[in-house]
């Protein structure tokens, strides 16, 4: 498959790479675009890692699944393609950065401006069936980015992550709060949002406030 993935990923990820597990899993991703219509592209399904360098990366946002409508997935998650209508869990993460930082919503819902600044935007589960939400859960993704945030966190120093909803909040066990800010609230999905469990959380404020106080520099949102 001709995927996009930075070198000093691939550096970093070859030997989970060549275990028997993403082998299995790579051909039935191959079986599965071959046979049906799949999202997001095959060239942009490491696209987290290719907008986000290895050595940049200083922010992780766990999602679970990429959307799966018709040129809505990117390859990173909650982000869409210019001139895709925003899903509503992306509509109000939105919300809370104009409420928490003063910012207009923009114009896009694309956040590859976010990747390329160190945001790794990362989908637990890489690939989804058109029309077929978690039809590639179980079958090797959540074992392969388990092992991307356990890397991260052995790895790097200072990294904040952001973990919305119960599923992402599952990872923190993967990471270690000793060196890293783990920031978790609910999830951006209305159901969630309208209980109160989402706006108000300011992870968009505190995650800077963290980045400057370590002499990062803080993300533009």
């Amino acid at each position: 498959m001709n995927v996009r993935i930075h070198e000093s990923w691939k550096k970093e990820l070859n030997q989970e790479f060549d275990k028997d597990y993403f082998q299995e899993l790579t051909g039935i991703v191959k079986q599965e675009y071959s046979e049906y219509t799949c999202y997001p592209p095959v060239e942009e399904i490491f696209a987290a890692f290719d907008h986000s360098p290895f050595d940049a990366t200083k922010v992780v946002i766990l999602g679970q699944d990429p959307y799966h409508g018709e040129g809505q997935a990117n390859g990173l998650c909650f982000s869409v393609r210019d001139g895709i209508q925003y899903p509503p869990s992306l509509r109000n993460i939105f919300r809370e950065i104009e409420n928490d930082l003063n910012k207009p919503i923009p114009q896009t819902g694309n956040l590859e401006k976010w990747a390329d600044q160190g945001v790794l935007l990362l989908n637990a589960t890489l690939t989804v069936r058109a029309s077929e939400a978690g039809s590639h859960q179980g079958k090797g993704w959540e074992k392969f980015t388990n092992s991307v945030i356990r890397l991260i966190s052995e790895k790097k120093e200072k990294i904040v992550f952001l973990l919305w909803g119960g599923y992402a909040k599952k990872k923190a066990k993967l990471i270690d709060s000793s060196k890293h800010l783990i920031l978790t609230s609910g999830h951006p999905s209305p159901l969630s949002a309208n209980r109160g469990y989402w706006f108000g959380n300011s992870h968009f404020s505190k995650t800077n406030e963290f980045l400057k106080t370590n002499g990062k520099d803080p993300i533009d949102w």
